[in-house]
């Protein structure tokens, strides 16, 4: 338990010791809400029909944007070596550094989601429905990414890797996490969605590791 709250601070520093932290991702975030009403159109009617599918879009792209160091920046200066000996195994490692990342980008991303679904003309009565969702797909975002990011490791173009393996993997809670939300707007049972993007989050933590532990291993060897 030690040497997971170890590894835990070290990740959460170096998150927000390099890059920022959560910071450039808000900022990605806030361009791309502030954006679409100049492509969408700036009638109060469109925007609301569109908030929540556009907010969730915008939390899928902004978590992608710090996937890209999840791995390589301890695969280059060989801390990965160090941890793949240590006494925790890679599986346990890659779970912290997912959790980690959520914490530090995922977390703020997910406060920032009923902000910007509302500056967009949503329903204020969908604030708590969509930070729930936006925590969920958050976390999903972070272990299915994680698997991306160990995937690219080594390569030249990680991050365009990174994108091409992660991003038909954000489709499902992207779906499962608006329909829920426009289901709840339109007075219809939201329940069904929202247990869908909970069940692949929670398939995400639980199978996730253990690919990205095999994708590093591959890498290390």
């Amino acid at each position: 338990m030690t040497a997971l709250v170890v590894l835990l601070r070290r990740e959460l520093a170096l998150a927000w010791g390099r890059g920022g932290g959560p910071l450039v991702a808000l900022a990605f975030y806030a361009c791309v809400a502030t954006l679409l009403p100049l492509s969408a159109g700036a009638a109060p009617e469109r925007l609301a029909a569109v908030a929540p599918g556009s907010a969730w879009l915008a939390l899928a792209l902004s978590s992608l944007l710090s996937l890209e160091r999840l791995f390589e920046r301890d695969y280059e200066d060989g801390a990965l070596d160090l941890l793949a000996l240590g006494p925790l195994p890679l599986e346990a490692v890659s779970a912290v550094k997912c959790l980690a990342q959520w914490i530090s980008t995922g977390l703020p991303l997910a406060v920032f989601t009923p902000v910007a679904a509302t500056a967009l003309g949503a329903n204020p009565s969908l604030i708590p429905l969509t930070f729930a969702a936006a925590l969920l797909g958050g976390l999903g975002f972070s272990f299915v990414g994680g698997i991306g990011a160990a995937l690219s490791l080594g390569s030249r173009r990680g991050g365009v890797l990174v994108a091409v393996i992660v991003l038909p993997l954000f489709a499902p809670p992207v779906i499962f996490g608006a329909g829920a939300i426009e289901a709840f707007a339109g007075g219809l049972n939201w329940a069904p969605g929202f247990l869908l993007l909970g069940a692949y989050c929670l398939a995400a933590v639980a199978l996730g590791p253990f690919a990205m532990a095999a994708a590093c291993r591959n890498a290390l060897s």
